[in-house]
């Protein structure tokens, strides 16, 4: 018997996007609209320890950013590019639980329509497609941070999920693949200024 509750669709914006949920149908590259993707959420569980918390992305909106983003480099940017997947209706509780997990640290869901560009034209591919955004008012959320303070925290940072950067430089080839038109400004400049780092000769060696 078919269900006619409407599909769950989740909207990945950082590691979703190249370690996807399991039980995807489809998936579809798109962009949201009003909100900026920013390493501005202290990673205590997957890219740094709670002594020392790494920093992943958090989805924020604009007008929210706006208000305490005094140092950051790319003001005028409110659109995230990022992949919505549709889960399978037989699975959906066991995703949504996975994920509940995989996004315990800060995160809260909401709601959001996708776009995307079809023959140079913008229309809403997914409507209401589920998202984890990071609330100002949630306890790992750290704000904006000058963005070379932003890359030497990243640069040093690892956690039972790996080193930070690795997180920041896969997400980054991610978005670059997504779509023609798919670019994050912070991100790139970020992944630019990691690579000098390591090109930096160590103290050690």
């Amino acid at each position: 018997m078919g269900s006619i509750n409407a599909p769950f669709v989740v909207f990945g914006y950082g590691s979703l996007i190249f370690k996807p949920p399991p039980h995807v149908q489809s998936q579809t590259s798109g962009f949201l609209k009003g909100y900026v993707r920013r390493f501005a959420q202290k990673s205590h569980d997957h890219r740094g320890t709670p002594e020392n918390p790494g920093r992943v992305v958090t989805l924020i909106h604009k007008e929210d950013w706006d208000r305490f983003s005094q140092s950051d480099a790319f003001p005028n940017e409110d659109i995230v590019w990022g992949i919505a997947y549709t889960i399978d209706p037989e699975y959906e509780a066991e995703v949504r639980d996975y994920l509940d997990y995989r996004e315990k640290d800060g995160y809260t869901m909401e709601t959001l329509h996708v776009y995307t560009i079809e023959n140079g034209i913008e229309r809403i591919a997914i409507q209401d497609a589920f998202c984890y955004v990071g609330r100002p008012d949630n306890p790992s959320f750290i704000g904006s941070e000058p963005l070379e303070d932003l890359a030497q925290r990243i640069w040093i940072s690892e956690g039972p999920s790996g080193r930070n950067k690795e997180y920041l430089y896969r997400l980054a080839e991610s978005v670059r693949q997504l779509a023609p038109a798919s670019y994050d400004s912070h991100l790139f400049a970020l992944e630019e200024r990691l690579r000098e780092l390591d090109e930096t000769p160590s103290d050690d060696h």
